[in-house]
């Protein structure tokens, strides 16, 4: 029996990421929120409230999984800062004029509404247990 199986399988554990590569998931989660964002931004106000809903609800799948892979709640706001970078730009108004974002209820829940989703997923995030056999209380 390995130690995977004694410990509840191997998908449940976070990610073995070496130092050099913490950086790297890092960034990757990054670039993941941002692109989350710039998507939840254009699905949010196209089918109101089912694209509120579902970008919300996409929004909060990686920030929570990016703290569940790292086991680090770095590892939740990483994705979170880049969900944030990539709103803010997509809120501001062009030249021309033309902006992304409406002055309606929908849009404004969303900005409100995916940082209280970051927010509640960064303080969520799982720090890892120590391991070894007298590591917990009554052992």
């Amino acid at each position: 029996m390995s130690g995977t199986d004694r410990q509840g399988g191997g998908l449940a554990q976070p990610l073995a990421v070496p130092p050099g590569g913490r950086i790297a998931a890092y960034v990757g989660l990054f670039l993941l929120g941002a692109v989350i964002g710039a998507a939840g931004a254009l699905v949010q106000s196209g089918w109101l409230p089912g694209g509120l809903l579902l970008a919300l609800v996409g929004a909060a799948g990686v920030f929570l999984g990016g703290g569940r892979a790292t086991g680090t709640r770095a590892g939740a706001v990483a994705p979170a800062a880049g969900w944030m970078v990539a709103v803010v730009l997509l809120t501001a108004s062009r030249p021309e004029g033309d902006f992304l974002f409406g002055a309606g209820l929908g849009s404004y829940l969303f900005l409100l509404g995916g940082m209280a989703v970051a927010v509640m997923c960064a303080t969520l995030g799982r720090v890892r247990q120590p391991a070894g056999p007298g590591v917990r209380l009554g052992k």
